[in-house]
Parts: structure tokens; sequence; C-alpha cells
């Protein structure tokens, strides 16, 4: 198949999206034609603020420094002297963005947010390699990137971060890494590297399909780490594995380059003795994919999601299909506890030039439906988000998304998929105005608040319309370090209900409980919602600890 007949399917794909989805919802908007850099990695922190970046080694970006401000990286393999930015920070308020100094490089690197509020970046490429980064939030525009050379013991490359009960971070993986490590480095005996055999046994030689594990922080204190096919629950104290999930059926990989996605499902009656977690893996590439690819024979992705309850004592797989097939898809948790599905191809699998066939409708998945109805189709974008596109929560309940390219440097004509700087936002229909009167407005506490786990917390908010108490919820929602269709550290709580009282004029009060410990809620910055009927409010930074 020709470069021609190429394009004329996706424009026959995109003009069927169309007649497939007239009655679908959710609203799109072009926010930035460029920022300059694509966003490969996106990080909201709480000040909302959102920290963009792609990678140090493609040369010039389209976006210059300030004041004449340039990188000075000898060890660079594009340029050596570089007055560009490969970082940004977008201000979602102004719709604004300013350039960040980045030095060494970040190409494919992990991230978490620390308890005080501080991106930890970690990883990448070439020197950037074992480079741990951090990036403060302030509101003056003077905040950038800094750097610790040697932070890392080994080379961190398509790693995943997770944040830690104790405020730690958790290093897993990477490129010819099968073993994990801690940071901060406390001691002289933090340096230490903990062998990991599963990443040993998942990895596909010649083509890995175990790098970004899926990893979640269990209710146990574990953490669920899935790779290529199968999981494995770890008890990282003691480096043991202490439960080994069965193979999801058919045997297909779903991770890095065959590039599903995953997510832990909201996670709900914090009070009970025993809480129940479920994990959702979606997409992928089938068996032999990649090689296909590289002889040029892109082969269609995966419909199948599979979802697992890993505290059930024998858990199994339930398997769904999703309405259209994708790869390199994000995954995204909304305040309603609803999973949006965006971005990717149907066809291919990551990597350079190795995806086909834009899927430009997001799908929403409702995880309390019964099997079967579970899957609504959205409405398309136009843009086609391919290798290396991003999709994040924002404290309004939008979806912010960017990034898309596929290519080794910047490509903007004579490709199939040229390189995205733009930035859109998607908003689900529970953002439509025939819904205001339904949604809840918070008024006390004010964003910005401390609570403490096991918290009596009462929140204020206002309702317009009737309101139906019998459904309402309180959400918080920890929001993730997203690149190559992987949400690390995203989570979900939904708050045990105890009361709701009216107070007069449309107020009212929901009397309800934070989460008992860390091991649910790291310690961090998190965004509170109140639901009503489906419809969140905006929500309110808060930080529990």
């Amino acid at each position: 198949m020709n470069e021609t007949t190429f394009v004329l399917l996706i424009l026959v794909t995109f003009s069927f999206s169309f007649l497939i989805t007239e009655a679908a919802v959710g609203r799109w908007q072009k926010l930035q034609a460029s920022i300059g850099v694509s966003a490969m990695h996106m990080q909201l922190q709480n000040n909302d603020r959102v920290v963009i970046f792609d990678r140090t080694d493609i040369g010039k970006s389209n976006l210059s420094l300030p004041n004449g401000k340039c990188r000075n990286d000898p060890n660079d393999t594009a340029l050596k002297i570089d007055c560009t930015a490969h970082s940004v920070e977008y201000d979602v308020a102004s719709n604004t963005f300013r350039p960040l100094m980045v030095q060494s490089d970040v190409w494919c690197s992990s991230g978490a947010v620390t308890p005080d509020g501080t991106l930890l970046q970690t990883g990448g490429f070439n020197d950037g390699e074992r480079r741990v980064r951090t990036f403060t939030p302030c509101n003056n525009g003077g905040c950038d990137w800094k750097e610790i050379e040697l932070g890392l013991a080994a080379r961190r490359w398509y790693a995943t971060d997770h944040i830690l009960p104790d405020g730690q971070v958790i290093v897993i993986g990477g490129r010819r890494q099968f073993n994990y490590e801690f940071y901060p480095k406390t001691t002289s005996a933090a340096m230490n590297l903990y062998s990991l055999r599963f990443l040993v046994q998942t990895n596909d030689p010649k083509i890995e399909n175990n790098l970004y594990p899926f990893v979640f922080l269990n209710v146990d204190g574990n953490l669920f780490i899935f790779a290529n096919n199968r999981a494995i629950l770890l008890d990282y104290t003691k480096n043991q594995v202490v439960k080994t999930y069965p193979q999801i059926p058919g045997g297909d990989p779903r991770s890095y380059p065959s590039t599903g996605s995953a997510v832990l499902l909201p996670l709900k009656k914090l009070q009970a003795q025993l809480i129940e977690a479920e994990v959702l893996v979606c997409g992928g590439a089938p068996k032999g994919a990649f090689t296909q690819a590289e002889n040029g024979n892109f082969v269609g992705a995966l419909k199948s999601c599979a979802r697992i309850k890993i505290t059930d004592p024998n858990p199994n797989w339930v398997m769904e299909d999703m309405p259209v097939a994708r790869v390199m898809g994000d995954m995204t948790l909304l305040p309603n506890g609803n999973v949006l599905i965006i971005n990717g191809g149907s066809a291919g699998t990551a990597g350079w030039e190795y995806g086909r066939q834009p899927v430009f409708n997001p799908v929403l998945y409702r995880p309390g439906q019964a099997v079967g109805s579970r899957f609504e189709l959205q409405n398309p974008s136009t843009i086609a988000r391919m290798y290396h596109s991003t999709a994040i929560l924002l404290r309004d309940g939008r979806v912010l998304v960017g990034g898309s390219n596929p290519h080794t440097y910047y490509e903007f004509t004579g490709v199939l998929f040229p390189t995205e700087l733009s930035l859109e936002a998607f908003s689900p229909q529970y953002l439509d105005a025939q819904f205001t009167n339904l949604r809840p407005k918070i008024v006390l506490p004010a964003s910005q608040s401390k609570v403490s786990y096991g918290q009596k917390l009462v929140v204020r908010f206002t309702v317009t319309g009737v309101l139906a108490q019998s459904s309402v919820a309180v959400t918080m929602v920890a929001p993730s370090f997203t690149t190559h269709s992987f949400s690390m550290n995203q989570r979900l709580l939904v708050l045990t209900v105890e009361s709701v009282a009216s107070l007069g004029k449309s107020t009212y009060a929901v009397r309800v409980t934070t989460p008992g410990s860390g091991i649910l809620a790291p310690s961090g910055y998190y965004l509170l919602f109140v639901v009503h009927q489906e419809i969140p409010s905006e929500g309110i930074w808060v930080q529990i600890k």
C-alpha cells in the first residue's frame, strides 16, 4: 500500500467517524495552534499550570528561550548550543505559556509529584539517563527546572515512577534495566538496586514489550505491576512477589511498544474492612506487530479491554471490546469516576513511523455499568494524535490533549502525520450548558486547604436546580504524570458520604470521611470534586498528609 492510499484511507476513516457519531457527545476546543514544543510529557501542578516537555536531541524547537539564554550541552547528539526551549509551562486560566530550560535529555522519561507539590522527574536518554530533575511550582513566573546529575543508581529510559505512602518515589524498569530503585537517596545504601526478575520474564527478545510498565499502589500497600501480558503484586519493602496474576486471555502484549493503556479504577467504600481494587487494561497491538511494522506491514490494533479485581484471592480477567480498536491510547480518569480513552491509532505500534489509521473519536467507559453497556463513542477531534501524544485532567473537568510526533525530528510537511505543537481541550458531556442547574459549585473549604487522614470533612456547595441527595458524591483525584499512553500516579478515591444537609438558598453541606492512610492516598495534592448526578463541580486543591 503506497502513501497516497494511506492518506485516502485516513480521509475515509475520518469521514466515517462523523457518520457514526451523529448522536455522540463531547466538545473540542483548540487552545493553542502552537506552544513551540510537542507535548510528549505532561503534568498538572497545584497552581493550575501544566509542565510540558519533549526532548532536547531534536535540534531547534519552535520556541526561543528568553533573554538570550541558551542551553550549552557538549553531549547533545543534535545541537551542542541550543537557544530554543524544549519545555514549557502552560497556564490553564490565562491560556498562555512560557518557555522553560531543561538541560539534559528528557526523552522518554518518567515522573511523579512529591508530597510538597514538586514535580520529580527521572531519567531520559544519553546524558539524561541518570538525571533527576525537579520543578517546584510558583506563581511569579520565575521557577524553572533544577537538575541533579547522578541522582539515579541506574540508567532509566522508558521507566515508570510511582509515589509511595512514605513520600518516596519508586522508579521501576526501563530499557535493559530489570530492577527498581528509590528516590530521594537519603543514605549511601539508598543507591542500591533491587532486582526484579519479572521484568526479565516479560522481555520479548528484540522487541521488549515490557517498557513503561503499568504500576499501581494496591490497597494493601503492595505494588501491582503489569508488563507485556501479565502482572504481579510486589512487596517492594521485602523485594518479594506476593501474588502472580494470570496472563490476559489471548496473550497479546499491552505495554510499550505494543502500547495499550491502563488505569486503576475508582476506589470506593474506603472505610470497609476489605477494600476492593480493580485494574482496566485497554488496547495495544497483537503479538509480532512491532516486527511487522518494521517490515512495512501495519496490522490492526487490539479492540479488547481486560479488567481484573486485583484484591480477589483468585482473580481472573474479564474481557470486553471497545467500539474501535486502539493502540497508543491514553486513559484519563474523570471526576465522576468514568474513564476517557483518547488519542492513538487503530493499526501499527508505537515507535518511529510505526502507527497508522488515527482514531479521532474518544470513547467513554462507565465502570459501574454492566458488561455490554459500558462504552460510549464521543465526538471526534480533527487532529491525529499518534505516537508521543498525551492527555490529562484539568481542575475545571476538561481534558487537556497535546503532542504527536512520530518522527526522529520535527517534521511538518511531506509526512503522514506532521509533528503536532498544538494544544486542545476535550469537554465531556457533563460540561454542557444543559446541566448548569445540576452542576455543584464548592463554597467551602477554599482551594489549597489542608486535610488529614480519616478526617470528618464538611464540604459546602450550591446547586441551583433540584438536588437529588442520594446522587451526591465527593471524589479526590491525584493528577498524573502522563507520557507514552500511561498516566503514572493517576488515582481516584470516592469518599464515604455520611450525610447531605440543606442549608437554605440552594446551599448544601455534604459530610465525608477522608482516606484513612497514605496507602489509600499517598500524601500530596489532590483535586477534590463534588459530583451530583454524575455532573462534577469545578475541583478545588486539597493537600492531604
